[in-house]
């Protein structure tokens, strides 16, 4: 069997697993190859070819079987900082509760334990920012969101995510700042 066939054959049984965006490390794995320099150029063949994706640096999904486009990019963020602790926050929890009266549109803002950074995917630009506050200070305010299976802010701890941040309070509808 070639090599592109068991690469469609093993993210075909990721989907069934509930996977979509995977590492260069874990397609590897998925393969049972070493995820060396020889592996890479075939990944980069396989995105010519138009068989997989590059979602940011690292990191592909199937041309064939892609993620749910209303969830993947929470896929990709899981995937960036998958060791430490992440959950949505600032403007984009702010607007899914309706606290501020802007939508975000293709950007989602995420604290997270872990480096901050700025990615952009097809999905959307991911904007991490990293919190020094403690685990345990923040555990309490935040709820778990089945659709996205991410971790989200309450209303307090994302007001208090922006004032941290020292980012714009103004566009909060009620100024209980």
């Amino acid at each position: 069997m070639a090599k592109s066939d068991e690469l469609l054959k093993a993210l075909a049984k990721a989907v069934n697993a509930g996977g979509g965006v995977h590492s260069a490390t874990e397609l590897a794995f998925m393969l049972g190859v070493p995820c060396d320099p020889a592996f890479r150029k075939f990944l980069t063949a396989s995105v010519k070819k138009g068989l997989l994706r590059r979602v940011v640096k690292g990191f592909y999904e199937s041309r064939i079987t892609p993620p749910e486009p209303e969830t993947a990019i929470y896929k990709i963020i899981k995937k960036l900082r998958s060791s430490v602790l992440n959950y949505i926050s600032l403007e984009s929890q702010l607007s899914h509760t309706g606290d501020i009266s802007q939508i975000v549109m293709g950007r989602v803002t995420v604290v997270t334990k872990g480096r901050s950074g700025c990615f952009d995917t097809p999905y959307g630009v991911i904007e991490l920012t990293h919190t020094k506050q403690p685990v345990e200070k923040i555990a309490p305010h935040l709820y778990y969101d089945p659709d996205i299976k991410m971790y989200r802010a309450d209303k307090a701890q994302a007001i208090a995510d922006l004032k941290h941040c020292r980012r714009n309070l103004h566009m909060l509808e009620s100024q209980v700042c």
